[in-house]
This record gives structure tokens, sequence and C-alpha cells, in this order.
């Protein structure tokens, strides 16, 4: 029982993530919610991401909407990222983890009406000064705790007049390599409870397959508000557990 919930968490999550860059959002709270330590459940969900997100990148990079040069630029600074979060971690505790979490979650929902992007641009995209460090910061997060990022990443990439599916396909391989950077580090530091994790790879590889597919008919302006919804009620539903 316990195998199939993990399998619908991940499937759930990474239909989301992949059209709206939240699925950790989903995924993270609800394996804390039910009782899953902390940094396992983050182990977890970045060793099933790094697979899943890599999928979805590969069905996007092979319809040609998504450059090689373009994909690299993103995994350079992503990957660093998602090393130094994930050694970050490694050192806090899981209460520490929580109350960052909250607090960025929190910032993104901001972010998400700070922002003027709608993701209908066409252009490609070019790492300069501000992008660079952002990406790196990103992926910092994204292997320090994770929910989020990839929303981050999505807000950065409309601000640079890029199209939705491309910035899909740049959103994915980003969380591609800033997971795999820091599941090096939580395998490593034996965070990984296995039968669980695999659980959650095989419904978020399904998960991201059927997102990169929706994402193709979603219309732009239906993001941002779903997105909000989404994340409104976990940070209260985590704040809950929190003070419980």
């Amino acid at each position: 029982m316990e195998f199939f919930l993990f399998f619908m968490i991940g499937v759930f999550g990474n239909v989301v993530g992949t059209l709206v860059g939240g699925g950790g959002l989903i995924s993270l709270p609800t394996m804390l919610l039910m009782g899953l330590p902390v940094h396992s459940a983050i182990g977890a969900n970045k060793v099933s991401n790094t697979v899943s997100s890599l999928t979805s990148f590969l069905v996007i990079f092979k319809q040609k909407e998504v450059s090689g040069k373009e994909a690299l630029a993103v995994i350079t600074f992503c990957l660093g990222g998602g090393v130094l979060g994930g050694l970050i971690a490694s050192f806090l505790s899981g209460q520490v983890l929580t109350i960052i979490a909250i607090l960025l979650l929190s910032f993104a929902f901001v972010t998400s009406f700070m922002s003027s992007g709608n993701f209908d641009g066409k252009e490609t995209f070019r790492v300069n000064r501000k992008i660079g460090p952002a990406l790196l910061g990103i992926g910092m997060y994204d292997g320090m705790f994770g929910p989020g990022s990839s929303t981050l990443a999505m807000y950065l990439y409309a601000s640079q007049k890029i199209a939705y599916i491309r910035a899909v396909g740049l959103s994915r391989i980003g969380v591609f390599a800033s997971c795999f950077g820091a599941s090096i580090t939580y395998i490593s530091t034996g965070k990984i409870i296995w039968p669980l994790t695999i659980a959650l790879m095989i419904g978020a590889i399904v998960g991201a397959q059927l997102g990169v597919r929706l994402a193709r008919k979603l219309k732009s302006e239906h993001i941002k508000p779903l997105l909000r919804v989404v994340t409104v009620l976990l940070i209260v539903q985590i704040m809950v557990d929190y003070l419980k």
C-alpha cells in the first residue's frame, strides 16, 4: 500500500511539476506528512526527479524545441548549485530545513505576482551576468530543499521572453542537473530509503511523460493561477504540520 501511495505521489507531483514547475510543492510536503524523515524525503525527491526530469527533457529535445547549447549552459550552473545545496542540507536539521522551506515557498508565491512574463516570447536562451548567478542560486536551493525551485526557474525564463515549451524543457534539464548533484550527496550520506524512493521514481517517470504531453495543450494564462493556488494550500499544510 505504501509503495502504491509513493507511486501516485510521484505521478501527480511530476505532472504538476512539468506543467507549472511546482512538483516539489506537492510531493515533498506529502511525504513529510506521511512521516518520512525530512532528509530521506528530500533525498527520495532528488533521486526520482533526476531520472524523471531527464526523460521529460529528452522528449522536448528530440522535437528540437531546446538546443544542446542552451541545455549545456543550464546544466553547468544548476549542477554546481545542486552539489553545494546538497552539502549544505546535510549539515542542517530537519526543523531548520522546514522553516527554510516555509520562507522560500512564501517567497516563490510573492515572486509569482512580481513577474510580468507570460511565456509567449520566442527568444533563445542566453546566459549573462544576471542569469548565471540566478541559475546557480536556484540550483543551490533545489539541492538544499527543492520545493518551488522550478517555479523560480520558469519565471526566470519568462523574463527572458522564452516560449512556454522551451521554458519547460530548460526547467527540466535544470532540475536534472541540480538533483543529480544533490543526489550524490544524499546517497553518500546514507539518507535514501530505497524501496520508497524507487516507487516514487517510477511514478515520477510516468508523471513527467504525462506532463510533457499536457504541456502542449495548456494555455499560458492558466499557469500562474494554478501555481498560486497549489502554493498557498501547501504552505498552509506545511505550517500546520510544523506547529503540531
